[in-house]
């Protein structure tokens, strides 16, 4: 299928059902006491697979194939009067951007990164931004100039940007003037970055100025011409045993792969207005705050807070002509703390979750609270939608759902075979004889860690499940150590580096621990020193939380500290965290 064909055929899909951000209306399904909403672009779920067959094309841009033909649209009157990018802050700011004015502007910063910044095709720009507009137009302009985007969260420390820096050998970085100073402290260290872009209303020696450079710069640029394998995309991911990985999409993985997400788990149109509230730094934005709903040709809406608040989620929900949310379960846990009688969603039709498990009762009180189901999905940073939960399949609270069209989900044993319900394995997804276009294309400069991920005919996803009689599948674990903390994936040894720098620590072990609003959080097992051993240990563990949160991202600090006097390891000399993460879950 070549390009136009392609991009032709995500449109045609996306644009089956113009219509108001109402669309589902009051059409519900009723399964098994279950109420969920009808869906848009398809009848249930076993129509899925034959719904969703797309290609690859041998070019692809989704800036130029998707977002420029959605403008087009516009002009033409084929799509409803809906924002593409719907923006509002605390202080009562508000930014509606057609697909036409993204378009204008994000031409406008591609000619920055190609003129001032001088990047060239697939060299590496590292993005640090909040949730302002411009990490919007940073994007676009990235896929406009074939430049490979990393995004990154605004809460990295000056070592966190230092690391980022240099194993990706990024040559230009955007940030703001919070971070800025962070920057400079370690540019010195950094052979490879040649330009620093500032995205404020203030100047800064040695910085570009974007928000001057916007001003200045033509608005007409030519989109380069990438092909569907060419890297787009840069995540970090942590991991348990090493610094945090660089995994890359390429411009066909996210940019055609995450229509099954948009198409059918968010089941979006062109009048559907989206919200999702992950963080800029992490894929799950890329996943539904770009590519899933503007494949669709609906509008992102983005609310800017400096910090998250449970009342003024709900208060935005109620205001605002919102249709589809979609958060992590611990902003679920939170709203449901609250009193929900006092605000009405009018707009809202359809709420998901992802990013780590939900509990039952948090869905269930939801529901009672709300009329409202939560529809959860499964993926990594590696992937598009894994498994999820789709309108109108029966609801089981607990369940990560059912495969997505996108991949061949097994549940598979140590020889690959794959196992029947009830018995637990490792969650997989077919590679061979044919490799899904949708997933990752490695870990970047590291083949080995890459080869780790296959085993036989698949590509582990690292976590463990089972199936049952329904061909639902459950999560039972991790067969490493991550820890998904409120959304944010967490990796020990980052921890335990941190903890390692202080006097007082010996030697540590980092394991997840339950927690009834995050889910779970980070604990450390902490040796002391002998000059420690007889200080007060409250304060003391006060002193090495405050340490990590100075010396990584504060999100990773450990929220409880255990003093011990030896780690349980290994005969070879590794320690063994799944004996303490079990007594911490209360495993035997």
């Amino acid at each position: 299928m070549n390009t136009l064909a392609a991009s032709l055929h995500l449109l045609k899909l996306s644009v089956r059902r113009l219509g108001s951000p109402h669309t589902c209306g009051r059409k519900f399904h009723r399964l098994a006491g279950f109420q969920s909403c009808a869906p848009q672009n398809f009848q249930d779920y076993e129509s899925l697979r034959q719904l969703y067959r797309p290609e690859a094309p041998e070019y692809f841009n989704f800036a130029k194939d998707v977002l420029d033909r959605w403008a087009e649209r516009e002009k033409d009157g084929e799509r409803p009067s809906n924002p593409a990018l719907w923006w509002v802050n605390n202080a009562g700011e508000e930014i509606k951007w057609s697909f036409e004015e993204l378009g204008v502007r994000s031409r406008r910063a591609a000619n920055i990164l190609a003129g001032a910044c001088d990047l060239q095709p697939r060299d590496r720009l590292l993005l640090i931004l909040p949730r302002v507009p411009e990490w919007w137009l940073v994007n676009v302009a990235c896929l406009r100039t074939g430049t490979v985007l990393i995004p990154g969260t605004a809460q990295l420390t000056a070592k966190d940007i230092l690391h980022r820096l240099l194993s990706s050998s990024a040559r230009c970085i955007v940030t703001d003037e919070s971070l800025a100073p962070l920057v400079d402290a370690v540019a010195a260290e950094c052979p490879f970055l040649k330009a620093k872009l500032l995205v404020s209303q203030q100047r800064r020696e040695g910085w570009l100025n974007f928000t001057e450079l916007s001003k200045a710069v033509s608005s007409d640029h030519t989109c380069v011409k990438t092909k569907s394998s060419d890297p787009m995309t840069i995540f970090f991911t942590s991991g348990t045993t090493g610094s945090p990985k660089m995994t890359q999409h390429s411009h066909c993985s996210f940019g055609v792969g995450l229509a099954v997400n948009g198409r059918y788990w968010l089941d979006l149109s062109p009048g559907s207005v989206m919200w999702n509230t992950s963080d800029t730094g992490w894929a799950k934005s890329a996943w539904s705050s770009v590519f899933a709903p503007w494949i669709q040709g609906a509008c992102v809406f983005v609310h800017h807070m400096p910090r998250f608040e449970a009342t003024t989620v709900l208060e935005t929900l109620s205001r605002f002509q919102i249709s589809t949310f979609c958060s992590a379960p611990t902003v679920y846990r939170m709203l449901v703390q609250e009193d929900l009688a006092r605000y009405r969603f009018k707009s809202l039709q359809h709420c998901v979750s992802a990013g780590e498990p939900m509990n039952p009762e948090v869905m269930q009180q939801w529901k009672h609270k709300t009329g409202l189901e939560i529809y959860e999905g499964y993926g990594q940073t590696e992937t598009v939608l894994i498994c999820g939960t789709f309108k109108g399949m029966r609801i089981k609270p607990g369940s990560m759902g059912k495969p997505s069209p996108a991949y061949d989900v097994q549940i598979i044993d140590e020889n690959c075979s794959p196992l029947p319900a009830g018995q637990e394995g490792d969650i997989a997804i077919r590679v061979k004889p044919n490799r899904p276009f949708d997933l990752f294309s490695g870990y970047t400069d590291d083949p080995e860690r890459t080869e780790l991920c296959y085993r036989g005919d698949f590509f582990l996803t690292g976590d463990r499940g089972v199936t049952d009689q329904d061909g639902y599948f459950w999560f039972v674990g991790r067969s490493d150590d991550v820890i998904l903390s409120a959304g944010y994936r967490i990796g020990p040894f980052e921890v335990e580096s941190a903890l390692i720098e202080h006097p007082a620590v010996a030697e540590s072990a980092v394991v997840s621990s339950p927690d009834a609003v995050r889910g779970e959080v980070v604990k450390a097992f902490v040796v002391l020193t002998p000059h420690y051993q007889h200080q007060d240990p409250q304060s003391l563990a006060v002193a090495l939380q405050n340490h990590v949160k100075q010396v990584t991202a504060p999100y990773k600090y450990p929220r409880k500290i255990e003093f011990v006097e030896s780690l349980p390891k290994t005969i070879s000399g590794k320690i063994r965290r799944v004996e303490l993460r079990n007594k911490e879950w209360g495993r035997t």
